[in-house]
C-alpha cells in the first residue's frame, strides 16, 4: 500500500514558491507560462518530499516537467554532485526528442544533460565517462551494458545517483522488459546503497491499475518507502483482489479522463488498403493527419497508395533507417497538408508538431494504446480530440467496435507484468557476474535485495547454469563460462544485455545510403522477372545480395514491390477485450457515430454470427454436415488455450484455438460434455509448450528445460478468465444448411 507523504509545504502555500527561485524563474520568464499544470503542481511537494511515485497524464499532458522541475530543485538546494538523475525511456527515439527540453532545463542551473543509447558513438560515450552529466537520458539496455562494461567504472559513474524517472513506464511493465529493468535497478540500488536511496518516478500515460503499478516499480522498496499516485483528474482504481478494475458510467468516466465528445471519434469500414487511401486523400485536406497502422506491410502498402494519389505522405516504422525516420519526422512536423504513417512508434511522447488529426487502420490492440494515440490531437485552444477509425475486415470491424465499447465504459488494461522471469534471472545472474568477473556462489543472493524471483528460489538456475557450462564455478567463486562466451559473447556481450529477441533483417541500400531492413523471406521465395521490395514507400529493384553481411543492394523502380516483415504478436487478445467484441455482435451500441457503410456492414456482420452468440451464456455449435463442432467461448486466446489443454481428448489438438472458439470432437454429445466437465474447473491444466514457443523465448537455453517450459505454460494459461467461462450455462446449436 502507498503511505502518506510529508508535505514540505506550510500554510497551504502557493506549491510553484518551493520550486527553485532560478527555476520558477525561468517558467515565468523564459517559458512564459501563467502557471503550472494540475498535473505539476500536484506533483510538486511529494517530489520534493523524495517520494517514490507514479505521475499518470494523457499524451502532452506535462509529465517531464512535471518530474523535471522539482528533480531540479533538489539538486540545486541539495547541491547533487555528479551524475545523480537516470531518465530511462524505451525508445532511442524519444530520448534524442526528449534530450534538447531537458539541456534546456538543466542549462538553467549551469547543469548538463546527456544521451547514451546504441546510436551514440564511443568518442561521445568517452566524454560522458570523463565528464559526467548531471542527467543521464538513456535505455534500461544501454544502462546494463554500463554496468558489465569494462570501459566504464560503473561504481564510481553511478555512486552519486539519487533518483530514476522511467518514462512511458507502462510501455515496459507489460513484458519482459519490465522485469530486466527492476532487476537492474536493483543492482543499481547496491552501487548508492551506501549513502543514499533511490528515489523512483514513473510517468505514464492512463492505466487500469495504477496503485499496483507503482507496488510493482518500486522493487524491493515496496511498502518500506512513501509512494504516491499522482493523477489529478483522471480516476485511479483502488487496489483489490481483482485484476480488473470496476467498470466506471461511460459519461462520468469521459469527463474523468477528458474524453472529447463522442462526434470527434467516428468508425468507417473501408475493405482494403486502397480504400482506406482514397478516404484519406478526400478528407480533412490541408490538415496534418497522423495515421497508425497495425503492422509495417501496411504501413508501407499505405504509403504508397496515398503518394500514388498525390498526398504528400510520410512514413516511421522500426525497420526504416534511423536517417529515413528522421527525415520523415522532421519534414512532417515542418509541413502543414501532409500525411504520416506509422506503427505503434509514434505511439508514444515523440513530438512531431501539431496535429489536426488521428486516424486508425483497423484496431489498436488495448484501449490504452487508443487513448495514447488519441492524446497526439486537440493540444491547440479551440481544438478537441479526435480519431478516426478505418477497418479493413470485418474482424477489425468488429474489434473496433469492442474497443470503442470499452472505451465508453471508462475502462482500461490494467498493466500485468508477465508471471515468472525465470529467463530473465538466468540472464541476470550471467550479467551480474560479466560485472563483477568473480561472484562469490552464495553472495549472489543479495544483489537483488530479496526482489522475487531474483532470490534464494533461484538456486536451481544457479545449477543449471554451472551444469551446462554458461558459468564456472572454482573456489566457491563464480564466473562467466565457455558457454555463454559462446551463446552471447559475441560483440562484447550485446545479445546479454536485451531481453528481447529482435526479428532477423537484411540491410537494404541504395548506393551508400541506407533505406531500412527487410524480411530475408522477400529475398529468398520464388519470383518471376527482376525481385522488387517496398520499403519507405517506395518501390525498389534488387540488384546484388552479399548473404555473408546480411545486405541487399537496390535501385529505384517504379512499381511492383512487395512488403514484408516476420509478423510479431502484440498478445493475446484479452478476455474483456473477446467480450467486449461479443457485446457489439449481441447488438451493443459501442456509443460513437459509425458510417453508413459501417452501420451496414455491421449488421451483416451480427446477423451471419446469430448461432455463435447468446446472451445468457456460450454456444457449442455443430454444422450441419457434422463435420465440424465448435465451442464459442468469446474467452480470449489464453483462456480458451487454458480450455484446449483442460479437456483433453474432448478438444482438438490439431487446431489452434482462436480468441473466440476452440474445435471439439465431432462425435460429442451433451451428455459427455455434462460428464466430462462437471468438476473440470477444479482441474484446469496449464496449456502445451511447443518446441518453437520455447525457441523464441531468449535464454530459455540458459534454463532447465521444465523451468522454462513452466514458465511459457504459464504466461500462455488465463485460468480466471477459463473459470468464468465453465461457470456459465452452454447451449448445444446445430448450423442451418
Amino acid at each position: 500500500m502507498t503511505e502518506p507523504v510529508p508535505s514540505p509545504a506550510a500554510g497551504g502555500a502557493d506549491v510553484a514558491d518551493l520550486l527553485h527561485p532560478i527555476v520558477l524563474h525561468h517558467i515565468v520568464n523564459t517559458l512564459q507560462w501563467p502557471g503550472l499544470r494540475p498535473l505539476q503542481e500536484a506533483a510538486v511537494e511529494p517530489l520534493l518530499a523524495g517520494a517514490d511515485a507514479l505521475l499518470l497524464a494523457p499524451t502532452a499532458g506535462g509529465k517531464t516537467e512535471a518530474v523535471a522541475f522539482p528533480v531540479l530543485t533538489r539538486m540545486a538546494s541539495e547541491n547533487w554532485q555528479g551524475t545523480s538523475v537516470l531518465y530511462l525511456c524505451p525508445l532511442k527515439a524519444l530520448l534524442n526528442n526528449l534530450a534538447p527540453r531537458l539541456e534546456t532545463y538543466t542549462g538553467w542551473l549551469g547543469r548538463r544533460t546527456a544521451v547514451w543509447h546504441g546510436d551514440i558513438t564511443e568518442s561521445r560515450r568517452n566524454r560522458i565517462r570523463r565528464e559526467r552529466p548531471d542527467v543521464l537520458l538513456t535505455t534500461p539496455e544501454s544502462l546494463e551494458a554500463m554496468l558489465v562494461s569494462v570501459r566504464t567504472d560503473h561504481r564510481g559513474f553511478f555512486a552519486d545517483v539519487r533518483m530514476i524517472v522511467i518514462d512511458e513506464v507502462h510501455a515496459f511493465a507489460g513484458d519482459d522488459r519490465g522485469w530486466h529493468l527492476l532487476a537492474v535497478l536493483e543492482r543499481l540500488r547496491r552501487i548508492v546503497a551506501a549513502h543514499s536511496e533511490l528515489q523512483v518516478v514513473g510517468l505514464s500515460a492512463t492505466v487500469g491499475n495504477p496503485e499496483e503499478l507503482l507496488h510493482w516499480l518500486q522493487g524491493s522498496r515496496a511498502g518500506h518507502r512513501p509512494a504516491r499516485v499522482i493523477a489529478p483528474g483522471l480516476p485511479v482504481a483502488q487496489p483489490g483482489p481483482s485484476p480488473t478494475p470496476p467498470m466506471a458510467p461511460a459519461a462520468q468516466a469521459a469527463a474523468a479522463r477528458g474524453a472529447p465528445p463522442a462526434g470527434d471519434i467516428e468508425l468507417d469500414y473501408v475493405g482494403s488498403v486502397s480504400n482506406a487511401a482514397k478516404v484519406l486523400a478526400a478528407l480533412h485536406r490541408g490538415e496534418k493527419r497522423l495515421v497508425f497502422c497495425d503492422s509495417k506491410k501496411i504501413v508501407e502498402e499505405l504509403g504508397q497508395a496515398l503518394r500514388s494519389l498525390g498526398v504528400t505522405t510520410f512514413l516511421s516504422h522500426a525497420s526504416l533507417s534511423v536517417d529515413e525516420r528522421r527525415r520523415s519526422e522532421d519534414a512532417f512536423a515542418q509541413a502543414r497538408d501532409c500525411v504520416i504513417v506509422s506503427t505503434s512508434t509514434l505511439e508514444l511522447g515523440i513530438d512531431v508538431g501539431d496535429l489536426d488529426r488521428v486516424v486508425q487502420i483497423n484496431a489498436p490492440a488495448t484501449v490504452a494504446s487508443f487513448l495514447q494515440r488519441l492524446g497526439r490531437t486537440g493540444r491547440r485552444p479551440g481544438t478537441a480530440r479526435n480519431c478516426l477509425f478505418l477497418a479493413l475486415s470485418e474482424s477489425a470491424l468488429v474489434h473496433a467496435a469492442g474497443l470503442l465499447l470499452l472505451w465508453g465504459r471508462g475502462w482500461v488494461e490494467p498493466v500485468t507484468p508477465p508471471p515468472e522471469p525465470r529467463h530473465i534471472v538466468a540472464q541476470q545472474l550471467l550479467a551480474y557476474c560479466l560485472q563483477e568477473n568473480r561472484v562469490g556462489d552464495q553472495m549472489w543472493i543479495d544483489e537483488w535485495n530479496g526482489l522475487i524471483p531474483f532470490d534464494r528460489s533461484a538456486e536451481p538456475i544457479v545449477r543449471h547454469l554451472v551444469r551446462m557450462g554458461y558459468l564456472d564455478s572454482d573456489g566457491g567463486m563464480l564466473f562467466i563460462g565457455p558457454e555463454a562466451e559462446r551463446a552471447f559473447g559475441h560483440r562484447h556481450f550485446a545479445e546479454l544485455t536485451a531481453v528481447f529477441t529482435a526479428a532477423p533483417e537484411f540491410t537494404v541500400l541504395c548506393g551508400r545510403d541506407e533505406i531500412g531492413r527487410t524480411d530475408p523471406v522477400l529475398l529468398t521465395d520464388e519470383v518471376e522477372g527482376p525481385r522488387m521490395l517496398l520499403l519507405a514507400g517506395r518501390s525498389w529493384r534488387v540488384t546484388h545480395i552479399d548473404w555473408k553481411r546480411r545486405r541487399c543492394f537496390v535501385e529505384p523502380a517504379d512499381r511492383g514491390g512487395r512488403a514484408r516483415w516476420l509478423t510479431v504478436g502484440e498478445g493475446a487478445m484479452s478476455y474483456e477485450m473477446t467480450r467486449a467484441m461479443r457485446d457489439v455482435l449481441l447488438g451493443n451500441d459501442p456509443g460513437i457515430p459509425l458510417t453508413r457503410r459501417a452501420q451496414e456492414r455491421l449488421a451483416a456482420i451480427r446477423a451471419d454470427h446469430l448461432h455463435v452468440v447468446h446472451p445468457g451464456g456460450t454456444m457449442i455449435v455443430r454444422t450441419a454436415d457434422l463435420t465440424d463442432v465448435r465451442w464459442w467461448t468469446w474467452a480470449g486466446e489464453r483462456a480458451n488455450r487454458t480450455l484446449t489443454a483442460s479437456l483433453g481428448d474432448l478438444a482438438d489438438p490439431l487446431q489452434a484455438p482462436t480468441a473466440a472458439s476452440l474445435r471439439l470432437r465431432t462425435d460429442l454429445t451433451p451428455q459427455m460434455w455434462n460428464t466430462a466437465t462437471a468438476d473440470l474447473e477444479s482441474r484446469l491444466c496449464l496449456p502445451h509448450v511447443t518446441d518453437e514457443a520455447l525457441a523464441g523465448l531468449k535464454f530459455s537455453t540458459a534454463l532447465p528445460p521444465r523451468l522454462a517450459e513452466a514458465t511459457l505454460a504459464t504466461r500462455g494459461a488465463d485460468l480466471t478468465a477459463a473459470s468464468a467461462v465453465l461457470r456459465q450455462p452452454v447451449r448445444f446449436a446445430l448450423l442451418p444448411a
